[in-house]
């Protein structure tokens, strides 16, 4: 792709988005710039702390647990009390958490906190998915999702560096740092993001009210796709729990780590916006069939790695299949999901990473500290085969367009009320 062309499908990207959308993009941004706290610490608890590898997967899955039941109680308060109070409140909770979990020192405490964390952080994740929803059209929403991914990326591969340098100087740093920018999001928030839910008729408040948890879990094609992304989450955790404590093992330093995982938000900044473009019109199933397999088959090749390059090269393999896998899965989801009931079922495909945050850090500690790295590597390539496998069959149970039980009158145009 030429200069001038990568220009103008940047700007393509970029441009007809309302102004509310950039402001909730900024708070997004600012929140992973500050992200440090995930990046280190596996190595915080087994270097710095002298936990084991068991101990260290124990707290990131209570942390996947605080996740797990923060994911569907945030979707319900997204539907109930609106998008941008349940926001604000998950961030403040953040801020306050993290600064407190830097002062923990007893390893009971350290796991109670780390608990509270994830129910904090991820409790805002349906919001601002439903919020995009509301005030994005339909026809712009997955430039949108894949926009605010790329800023997710963006601030992860500016973090990540930063992590490993601040983790040599001082832990208690990275956790006081981000507390401090997850509270600038906060008001951000505050400031300028109006409240999105839109007002709705009376037919609209039946239809929402018919809609609860239950009518989620009956949906059989959306709780497929809930299943795989389970799956798919399962090895991309390996990222930020089961590579850290292999390479600290393995004697490298943290700064060697961050560098390496560094890679993977570098890539994506560099690449998701013309790579979506690409693909948006591509078939759906094979994208998610060879996504999975580029995750598993990319993570299984780290057990051939011996140095810093030849790690960074298998984060290439494995982040190519991020980029294929998180717009189109992110498009099948929003495709799937009723207008009235946005909050719920972005909960519970938000459930579906929670629960893998809290299975993978149990798996990875354990499997590491029983037989070694080479066997986590060799069961992300099973996984990864397996939620190609799934893909590919679940596909052909899909509708070619999107359902007309998910247009309704609040999707044609942009829904954004007075804050």
């Amino acid at each position: 792709m030429s200069v001038a062309a990568l220009r103008r499908a940047t700007r393509e990207s970029v441009s007809g988005l309302p102004r509310e959308f950039w402001w909730l993009w900024t708070s997004t941004l600012v929140n992973r710039l500050g992200a440090f706290v995930a990046t280190f610490m596996a190595l915080y608890l087994t270097l710095d702390r002298g936990y084991s590898a068991s101990y260290a997967g124990l707290v990131a899955a209570l942390h996947g647990l605080g996740g797990v039941v923060s994911s569907i109680g945030g979707g319900v308060m997204t539907d109930r009390l609106g998008r941008r109070p349940t926001l604000l409140l998950a961030q403040v909770a953040t801020a306050v958490s993290v600064a407190v979990l830097g002062f923990m020192h007893h390893p009971v405490a350290i796991a109670a906190v780390a608990f509270v964390v994830g129910a904090a952080s991820n409790a805002s994740r349906p919001a601002v998915q439903a919020m995009m929803a509301d005030i994005v059209r339909p026809e712009d929403r997955v430039r949108a999702f894949s926009l605010n991914y790329w800023a997710i990326n963006l601030g992860f591969a500016v973090s990540s560096m930063a992590a490993g340098f601040i983790a040599e100087a001082s832990y208690l740093a990275g956790f006081l740092i981000e507390a401090g920018m997850t509270m600038v999001c906060a008001v951000v928030v505050f400031m300028k993001v109006p409240e999105s839910r839109p007002e709705r008729t009376a037919t609209e408040k039946a239809a929402e009210a018919e809609i609860g948890l239950g009518t989620v879990l009956r949906d059989g094609r959306f709780m497929g796709v809930v299943g795989l992304s389970f799956l798919v989450a399962l090895v991309f955790q390996q990222g930020s729990v089961g590579l850290p404590v292999a390479m600290g093992e393995a004697g490298f330093s943290p700064a060697d780590y961050g560098l390496a995982i560094a890679v993977n938000g570098v890539l994506i900044v560099a690449l998701q916006i013309p790579l979506t473009r690409f693909i948006e019109r591509r078939d759906t199933g094979r994208i998610l069939v060879v996504s999975s397999l580029l995750a598993g088959y990319g993570f299984a090749l780290t057990a051939f790695a011996g140095s810093v390059g030849t790690v960074a090269l298998t984060v290439c393999v494995w982040t190519l299949g991020e980029m294929l896998n998180a717009p189109t899965q992110t498009g099948l989801v929003v495709r799937l999901s009723p207008a009235q009931g946005r909050g719920r079922y972005q909960g519970m495909y938000t459930l579906s990473w929670s629960v893998a945050a809290l299975v993978a850090p149990l798996m990875s500690g354990f499997v590491i500290d029983r037989w070694g790295a080479e066997w986590l590597w060799g069961m992300c390539a099973v996984v990864g085969t397996a939620a190609g496998i799934g893909y590919a069959t679940l596909m052909r149970w899909m509708p070619a367009e999107e359902p007309a039980s998910t247009v309704t009158p609040a999707d044609a145009k942009p829904e954004v009320s007075a804050a």
